[in-house]
């Protein structure tokens, strides 16, 4: 017999409980278990007044954010209204069916003043970072290193070159604008104008991926620890690879200092094997350059390679493969290399001259100042663990994949660097609590019950 709803009068009293409404496999409840925010309130003390009408938590709202950024809704007011609608979203919020969801506009009052003048999204990242420390998922032995694009919230078609870019200082400039010339105030040393800057978001840099229009575009950096994948860093830079090799050093510098780990190798692809890259690696940090090596020396015309002239370490000095020497002057080049030249006497009745220097009178070869870490890195690049780094080099790709096709980060909705620096840190905080949730987490009743015994 087919049933039917009846239009009754509705009961005076329900007997209703958020947390038996809640999956015990819900994503939502291996987050909770390892985000901990006791110490949030402390931290953002300061920054609060003692007297007053007490103000919406903190913790509220970095829950949510973290909600947001865990399931890819962008979009703060679709945030408030998906947490008001969904049972586990309040949950995690602790927020009961009848508490008020805290509007849209207080997201960026915070956003912009308590937690960014006390650096509280990168706190709670590192935070969750201790976490994972404790819970034995970062090994400290092997860390990789990458940056990603991401499209900025500017329009590519809103621009002018470079040279061209000016703002009237006295006039109300928009928050992106400030904090650029801010930092042109700042820089310690003049950079050359960018081909082409926005008007909205002048930090932005234009690029262009192979294949496709150019449009302006942010990187974020991550350094990420290869045994379970959990981001122990992340910097966002201009989309411009000095920055983004740059930004390598910072995170590397950070995470030894705060958390008192220094990986044995770091993995990366070639944009990370320059010669000042390698120096650093080498002669500086002491660690492994599992990368490839930056080198346009050798020939691909089957003429004489760098790597045929044998180098001499004790006499500095390369020898050609009939034995003769090729000497410096000891002044390196602007570009931080020395220039090692043979004899015209000797070049000119060799009998490999012609696939030796066929051009020129005699035979130049140029070696950098950290040749000898660049040497580290080539001999390194034959070895097995070598070809396991490269395997490991993968999670960080993966982990790319993730923010753009699941959390949904692959475009800005916020200007400015500082601005991409907050986006950047809470999609990879997300990244890392989801990383736990599903590591750590029973994955089934049966499992659960394994456990326990």
């Amino acid at each position: 017999m087919m049933g039917r709803q009846e239009a009754g009068q509705a009961p005076l009293f329900y007997a209703f409980n958020l947390e038996d409404h809640v999956p015990a496999s819900h994503m939502l409840r291996g987050i909770d278990r390892f985000l901990d925010l006791g110490e949030l309130h402390q931290h953002l003390a300061p920054h609060y007044s003692h007297t007053g009408r007490p103000s919406i938590d903190p913790a509220l709202l970095i829950r949510m954010l973290i909600v947001g950024y865990c399931f890819g809704i962008r979009s703060e007011r679709r945030l408030c209204e998906e947490v008001h609608l969904n049972l586990a979203y309040r949950w995690f919020c602790r927020l009961g069916l009848e508490d008020a969801v805290p509007d849209h506009s207080t997201f960026s009052k915070n956003r912009h003043g308590r937690f960014r003048d006390n650096d509280t999204l990168r706190f709670v990242f590192e935070k969750v970072l201790e976490r994972c420390l404790a819970e034995g998922l970062v090994g400290g032995e092997g860390f990789a290193i990458d940056a990603s694009v991401i499209k900025a919230d500017a329009n590519r078609q809103k621009g002018v070159p470079g040279v061209d870019a000016a703002w009237d200082r006295e006039m109300p400039l928009t928050r992106p604008i400030r904090e650029y010339l801010q930092a042109l105030d700042d820089a310690e040393a003049p950079r050359t104008p960018p081909k082409n800057v926005s008007l909205t978001d002048p930090a932005a840099q234009w690029t262009a991926a192979p294949g496709g229009p150019a449009f302006y575009a942010y990187s974020t950096n991550y350094l990420i620890d290869v045994k379970a994948g959990v981001i122990v860093d992340v910097e966002a830079t201009p989309a411009y690879k000095t920055d983004e090799v740059e930004a390598t050093r910072t995170m590397v510098d950070r995470v030894e200092q705060r958390f008192d780990l220094k990986p044995t190798r770091l993995i990366g692809d070639t944009a990370y094997g320059t010669s000042e890259m390698l120096g650093w690696m080498v002669d500086e940090k002491g660690i492994e350059p599992h990368v490839p090596v930056w080198d346009k020396a050798e020939r691909k015309d089957g003429s004489l390679g760098r790597s045929d002239f044998r180098w001499d370490a004790d006499a500095n000095e390369y020898r050609c493969p009939q034995g003769k020497p090729l000497l410096s002057s000891g002044k390196p080049t602007a570009d931080n290399t020395l220039i090692y030249r043979s004899n015209l006497h000797d070049c000119a009745g060799c009998e490999l001259k012609p696939r030796c220097c066929p051009n020129t009178t005699h035979r130049r070869i140029a070696r950098q100042v950290n040749e000898a870490a660049r040497d580290v890195a080539r001999q390194l690049s034959t070895t097995k663990r070598y070809a396991q780094s490269r395997r490991h080099r993968k999670k960080v790709e993966m982990l790319f994949a993730h923010l753009k096709r699941i959390l949904r980060l692959d475009r800005l909705r916020l200007r400015g660097l500082k601005s991409a620096r907050d986006e950047f840190l809470l999609a990879a905080t997300a990244q890392n609590l989801r990383r736990m949730a599903a590591w750590l987490m029973p994955k089934s009743p049966e499992a659960a019950m394994a456990t326990t015994l």
